[in-house]
């Protein structure tokens, strides 16, 4: 058949393979992914892992942060033609995390004992997300749940996704934009 007769899916896994076939020390892919299955996605991510791992050069280019955060390792968010953001995923996460926890008990917990943190949200499966003071980084809220008799089940520190950090950014050059 004819590329243009195919199925957009079918038409980017051909686009993919006609990029890489030849061995190229420098990939760039746009939007890798649109119009792929779950299933054409993974292959498509598993032949992006092994070039990268092979010492490939791959320039991601896509508007869907949560592939990015994924897949990419080293980012930079342009907004209007602007670089906005740079760096290493890790890092930018790092930088624009709020000290926020969440933590899962059995049974629940008693307000008082929350009383000295900020409570943000209860998660949909019962979980509580808690705002620390800065200086905290959770261990005082651990001890003083765990000295309570609570069971806690699980206990992370949430950092704001690429996505959360693209709207900030972007939002400081439009305030047209709500962040």
């Amino acid at each position: 058949k004819k590329i243009e007769e195919l199925s957009k899916g079918m038409q980017q896994k051909i686009q993919f393979i006609a990029t890489v076939v030849h061995d190229p020390e420098l990939i760039i892919l746009d939007e890798p992914f649109s119009g792929l299955d779950p299933i054409n996605t993974n292959l498509i991510k598993d032949e992006i892992y092994e070039l990268a791992q092979r010492g490939k050069q791959i320039v991601f280019s896509t508007h869907r942060m949560e592939q990015v955060e994924e897949i990419c390792d080293y980012i930079v968010l342009i907004n209007k033609g602007r670089n906005v953001l740079e760096g290493w995923v890790k890092d930018i996460k790092n930088t624009f995390r709020e000290n926020l926890f969440e933590v899962h008990v059995a049974g629940e917990v008693d307000p008082a004992l929350l009383e000295s943190y900020q409570l943000r949200e209860r998660t949909r499966d019962g979980g509580y997300v808690v705002q620390l003071p800065p200086d905290d980084k959770g261990n005082s809220l651990l001890r003083q749940l765990v000295g309570a008799g609570v069971q806690v089940t699980s206990f992370r520190e949430v950092l704001p996704s690429l996505n959360e950090i693209f709207i900030r950014q972007v939002g400081q050059y439009n305030p047209e934009i709500k962040t």
